[in-house]
């Protein structure tokens, strides 16, 4: 079994097991595609506000109006997921994210772009992501079934990450030799490909599940149900206060970038891309895993790692520490993301799915904004190092509280995580 024939069957019966369901391959080879332009419009557009405006606090509104309608409608996006089937919405919402990519790519290209525009089609992409969030983690279930759900979040994962090194790298080339523009155009492009595979997926895709209380009920069940689940409660609070304190070290990215280490776009595009191979390295790590014991003190570990990358990034002045430092930063950050979500999706039963999933995606997406607000008016006041410093230091505490919390329901409950 050492021959590296026998070791490539091990690892395609282990760590790409998920693929072996066709309809769950369309969906991955589109989104390693769609994923890739996604990360290029995200750093794009950060860049263009940026360079329109070198404000840190419009940088941080821009995200928080790229994200922020989550925390408004993304509840309502988890009863639409728990309602309706689940790939029609997710076929609906991608369309419009292309349609919204070309708008912007328009705005650019023929030279009539202001800040304003970036901020309403920004907070039109939010609206459309507070309902595709949802819709499309929750859909991974029906796409591999229980056994396989573990390795298809992981896979998932990985093809979110292998996109933020590919996106980036290539944004921040294609942001100093054609503009910003080039960027969101190819974005839009991208969307056919995610498209193309969710038309060509085969099966039934109705919704089996009830209909029979208001959406305002339904919205509170959901909260019941994860606040009275400890372990859901848990993995909720640490992924919240990760997202708020810890995942806005992105929106600051140009300031660090642009004038702490005097780099430009191209050394945006490496450290975003440095965090991207982290974080893909994270999510492979979790696809060759089996099972989910072990995942609650895998969620801690990373969370801890997170909290310390984000200290050393905001503490490095030079570029040669910050790139690898960006590399921990995604390991931990996609570590704890991943595990999180694996964890969430074997806990909950599917009539729940898609409004836990929806709180799942409040706390990363929608949070994250909220706290890019908080980074970015702390860095106008107190510069983008102290800021981000601070953030990680708070995400170090949270992380050991959910150690402490973690093995004392561990002792009382004895849960295989």
């Amino acid at each position: 079994m050492s021959d590296p024939a026998s070791r490539l069957r091990l690892w395609q019966a282990g760590t790409l097991r998920s693929l072996r369901h066709r309809n769950f391959r369309l969906f991955f080879t589109g989104q390693l595609v769609s994923l890739s332009g996604t990360w290029m419009q995200q750093v794009a557009q950060s860049w263009l506000v940026y360079s329109l405006t070198h404000s840190p606090l419009l940088l941080g509104l821009a995200a928080f109006a790229t994200r922020g309608p989550i925390l408004v409608f993304g509840l309502l996006g988890g009863v639409a997921a728990d309602r309706l089937p689940r790939r029609r919405i997710v076929i609906i919402t991608q369309t419009l994210a292309m349609l919204q990519a070309f708008a912007l790519a328009a705005l650019v290209l023929s030279g009539h772009v202001q800040v304003w525009h970036v901020f309403v089609l920004a907070a039109v992409l939010g609206v459309i992501n507070a309902f595709d969030m949802p819709a499309r983690q929750a859909f991974l279930f029906e796409l591999v079934g229980p056994e396989d759900v573990p390795n298809a979040i992981a896979l998932n994962s990985s093809a979110v990450n292998a996109a933020r090194i590919v996106g980036p790298s290539i944004a921040g080339i294609l942001v100093a030799a054609w503009g910003e523009g080039a960027c969101f155009l190819l974005n839009g492009v991208s969307f056919l490909a995610v498209l193309a595979g969710l038309l060509a997926m085969r099966g039934t895709w109705t919704a089996e599940r009830v209909r029979a209380r208001s959406a305002l009920r339904e919205v509170l069940a959901g909260f019941h149900y994860a606040w009275n689940n400890e372990r859901v409660r848990a993995l909720l609070i640490l992924l919240a206060a990760s997202s708020l304190l810890g995942m806005p070290y992105m929106t600051l990215m140009p300031i660090f970038a642009g004038e702490i280490l005097d780099g430009g776009s191209k050394a945006l595009g490496f450290i975003m891309g440095a965090a991207g191979a982290g974080a893909l390295a994270a999510a492979l790590s979790l696809a060759g895993r089996t099972g989910t014991r072990g995942l609650g003190r895998r969620v801690a570990a990373s969370s801890a790692i997170f909290g310390a990358a984000l200290i050393v990034f905001a503490s490095s002045r030079t570029f040669w520490l910050s790139v690898p430092t960006a590399c921990l930063l995604g390991f931990g950050m996609i570590g704890q993301m991943a595990a999180t979500n694996t964890l969430l999706q074997t806990i909950v039963p599917d009539g729940l799915r898609g409004r836990i999933m929806a709180l799942y995606a409040m706390s990363i997406a929608g949070l994250a904004p909220v706290g890019g607000l908080i980074m970015g008016a702390a860095a106008d006041r107190i510069g983008a190092p102290r800021a981000l410093a601070t953030g990680g230091v708070i995400v170090l505490a949270v992380s050991a509280w959910f150690s402490i919390a973690r093995r004392r329901s561990a002792r009382a409950e004895s849960p295989k995580s």
